[in-house]
């Protein structure tokens, strides 16, 4: 695969990415932990980083999330994290993830890009899950965006390209 591409790639895929981590770090104490809608702001970065984790592994059988985190969010009754994981540790995940991405699509070849990737009703080529898994990403880091200027009434900038 052209190097031009996967550049092109990384930097929009990296500008989710930076997107997340800045909803993360704008999160004061107060908002992090509160119950908002059905969905705690916490909760949603973690769905969120373990979900792009997962669509960048090579594997579905052998996908393990980077520790401390489990395999709850795939259990089939919804079953919630046993704590509430802490701003470091989602920040430590989303490094882990925006290495795990960087070098996923620098490393993408043409073979990669075309083995199909099938879990669920998910059925794509890696090139499409990567753009899929994207969408997935600037959409919770939109949300959170929205639910922070809902709470504090400020909320990060749009990100462009990746800034990483």
């Amino acid at each position: 695969m052209n190097i031009e591409v996967k550049n092109i790639i990384w930097n929009q895929f990296g500008a989710a990415i930076d997107m997340l981590g800045n909803a993360i770090d704008a999160s004061p104490e107060n908002v992090w932990g509160n119950q908002i809608g059905d969905k705690e702001f916490w909760y949603l970065t973690y769905h969120t980083l373990i979900w792009l984790d997962f669509y960048l592994s090579d594997s579905v059988d052998s996908f393990q999330p980077h520790p401390p985190f489990t395999l709850s969010e795939f259990d089939p009754e919804g079953l919630l994290p046993d704590r509430v994981y802490t701003k470091d540790e989602l920040n430590n995940y989303l490094n882990y993830c925006r290495n795990k991405c960087n070098k996923t699509i620098l490393e993408l070849t043409d073979e990669r890009a075309n083995k199909r990737f099938v879990f669920n009703k998910i059925n794509f080529p890696f090139l499409e899950l990567l753009f899929y898994n994207m969408c997935h990403v600037q959409h919770h880091a939109a949300q959170l965006k929205l639910l922070l200027r809902q709470k504090i009434d400020s909320a990060p900038r749009w990100v462009k390209q990746s800034i990483h």
